[in-house]
């Protein structure tokens, strides 16, 4: 018996959704929660850029915490029948989707402005001057996500609170296609243009001081790497899943004029970004050891203390 093409989005949330979802939660959740930990008790002093590491993993933990109901829910073809739980998962995966690129913006500035302010004398390298940018970064991408809030409160209204859908499926006043497109550009493509910005100007500024300081050569190469490798990670995880985001909205529309299965095509490929995008919150624990400030030396010489007592504890006396 063949599929039909109306089937098509129930069968990928269960056998691709589901399961996607589940090892998203398993791999990324202890990584996230070593990173906090690690942050919290073992870090004894704070720079700048770990006050953006340490908000990108708590935002990273936060929404790897909402995997395991959806996950649970597609597996059995259940929808969600809580709209509190709807509305505070959806706004939980939308907030972390555009806090983890913009706080990776912040990251690559850091990095550039330590190597060209090594003693850590300009004012964006300072503490307080970061707990002021990360708390700006927070409400910035609250007020991008509130129109989205409004949208599914009026789509719940619309299906007598029984019906929790996806960003691309909701109805309501706000106009879904202008915001996604709005969203798409401010908080995508912008925070991305940046990510590349400081990627150029860091080479750019390696490249200057290369046959000044010969030995700032090798040790400053990290950061380059770091910003390149976000900047691609976020190019290849994002990119489909707001292309195809706006295209299935705009699919839905009457002036697209669409057959019902044309339609569903392209919700399956929707679907099929989806787990990609958040897939950066499973990558992102790299970053935290690869930017170094010697956070990755501290958490491992813990680890080992930590394993060598509890060794010792088994030994019989």
């Amino acid at each position: 018996m063949g599929l039909n093409c109306t089937q098509i989005d129930g069968v990928l949330e269960r056998y691709y959704l589901s399961p996607f979802y589940g090892i998203e939660f398993c791999i990324g959740f202890p990584g996230n929660l070593l990173v906090v930990l690690g942050y919290i008790f073992c870090l004894p002093e704070w720079q700048s850029c770990n006050i953006y590491l340490f908000n990108l993993a708590v935002s990273d933990l936060i929404f790897l915490c909402t995997l395991p109901r959806l996950s649970h829910l597609y597996a059995n073809d259940q929808s969600e029948t809580n709209p509190y739980a709807c509305i505070i998962n959806r706004y939980v995966l939308h907030v972390n989707l555009y806090s983890s690129i913009l706080f990776m913006v912040w990251l690559s500035m850091d990095r550039f402005l330590l190597i060209k302010y090594p003693t850590r004398n300009h004012y964006l390298l300072r503490m307080r001057t970061a707990l002021i940018v990360a708390l700006l970064s927070w409400i910035a991408v609250n007020v991008q996500i509130i129109p989205l809030v409004t949208l599914m409160i009026q789509d719940l209204k619309k299906g007598n609170f029984t019906r929790c859908q996806d960003f691309a499926s909701l109805q309501g006043d706000v106009n879904a296609f202008s915001y996604s497109l709005g969203l798409t550009v401010t908080g995508y493509i912008l925070p991305l243009l940046g990510l590349c910005v400081f990627s150029y100007q860091i080479a750019h500024l390696l490249k200057a001081q290369e046959r000044a300081v010969q030995r700032r050569k090798t040790s400053y190469k990290r950061p380059l790497r770091v910003a390149v490798s976000a900047a691609a990670m976020f190019l290849v995880l994002y990119t489909p899943y707001h292309v195809l985001r706006n295209v299935r909205i705009a699919s839905r529309s009457a002036w697209a004029d669409l057959q019902l299965c044309t339609q569903m095509y392209i919700k399956g490929l929707y679907i099929l970004t989806r787990p990609l995008a958040f897939l950066h919150s499973v990558i992102n624990p790299v970053f935290y050891f690869l930017m170094g400030d010697k956070f990755r030396e501290i958490l491992l010489l813990n680890l080992r203390k930590l394993f060598r007592k509890t060794d010792l504890q088994r030994e019989p006396a």
